[in-house]
């Protein structure tokens, strides 16, 4: 049975880890995990070999989605995501976009949700550049951070 240590690496140590397989990577802030986050990694990961997750920073998520956010700190939302059974390893980058994690970890694919269009994806060039892919998984939007939180508020 995998320790959350076996999951959660630093993105050096993934790149040693992943070399020959079939990489495909995802990133997020994933404040607070629901179905559609699941979804997703279940839908990567059946892309590829290894599922890796980028995960925003704290003060990554604080520049994208304001200053009461993130709700739960990166280290919680790490171990969280490391407990997920599709994803391969994860861990943590502090820039707002995973460009240059994406440079030199150079996944096969790259996933994003359905609430991102490719064209406005500023990664999705240097993913072409290598000959990588980019998947856009469809949208759920019962299922967003955004309306949970708007639900709890309104309770």
């Amino acid at each position: 049975m995998e320790k959350i240590s076996d999951v959660f690496k630093t993105l050096d140590e993934i790149i040693l880890l992943v070399e020959g397989r079939r990489v495909v990577f995802t990133n997020g802030c994933f404040d607070i995990i629901h179905e559609g986050h699941i979804r997703l990694f279940e839908f990567a990961k059946a892309l590829g070999d290894c599922l890796v997750v980028g995960i925003n920073s704290d003060s990554s998520v604080k520049a994208l989605k304001g200053d009461l956010r993130p709700i739960n700190k990166q280290e919680n939302r790490a171990v969280v995501v490391a407990s997920i059974r599709f994803v391969d390893y994860c861990f943590i980058f502090n820039e707002h976009n995973p460009i240059s994690s994406i440079e030199r970890l150079r996944p096969l694919i790259h996933v994003k949700g359905g609430d991102y269009k490719i064209e406005d994806l500023p990664e999705a060039e240097t993913v072409y550049r290598y000959g990588g892919r980019v998947e856009i998984f469809p949208f759920y939007k019962d299922f967003s951070t955004t309306n949970i939180l708007k639900r709890i508020k309104s309770c």
